[in-house]
């Protein structure tokens, strides 16, 4: 698969229920980590027009920067810090609808306006977060949760 069809006057609902069986797609059969993340935040990046969308990988106890697109960003963030932080610390997604209301938000870029963070599970255990910021004040929401938690689920076997 080398491009990904998205209705552009669908809903965000209708939206992510047409990406789901292309990411499902495009992931399948292929099992390193780096592709398949690189993918899918290049897919998601395109498809949403979201600002940044990238991993951070558990290593260490820590969340080191993995595939990205967007404009530069954080290396290195504690467990419990940020937003990314937090999600991994408490192993749930989490939605900011202005980051600059979040207590302790690390600020990677001041364009950043809203994000939204969903862990990625292998065993119940974190292994990395996926995190989606937005040039916007709240731009996500709770079909957004639900459907970038159903998304994720295509990365399992690249773990």
């Amino acid at each position: 698969m080398e491009s990904v069809q998205i209705s552009a006057d669908a809903s965000k609902k209708q939206r992510y229920d047409e990406l789901f069986p292309q990411m499902k797609g495009l992931l399948s059969g292929e099992t390193d980590l780096i592709a398949n993340t690189a993918n899918f935040a290049a897919v998601l990046k395109s498809s949403f027009d979201f600002f940044w969308v990238g991993f951070y990988f558990v290593k260490n106890d820590e969340l080191v920067l993995g595939p990205f697109q967007g404009p530069l960003a954080c290396t290195r963030i504690q467990k419990g810090k940020g937003v990314c932080g937090t999600s991994f610390a408490k192993a749930e997604t989490i939605v900011v609808e202005d980051v600059h209301a979040f207590p302790g938000h690390i600020a990677c870029s001041p364009l950043s306006k809203s994000e939204i963070v969903v862990p990625v599970l292998k065993n119940g255990k974190v292994v990395a977060v996926l995190d989606i910021d937005s040039d916007k004040v709240n731009m996500f929401d709770q079909t957004d949760k639900e459907e970038l938690e159903r998304l994720v689920t295509c990365l399992e076997e690249s773990f």
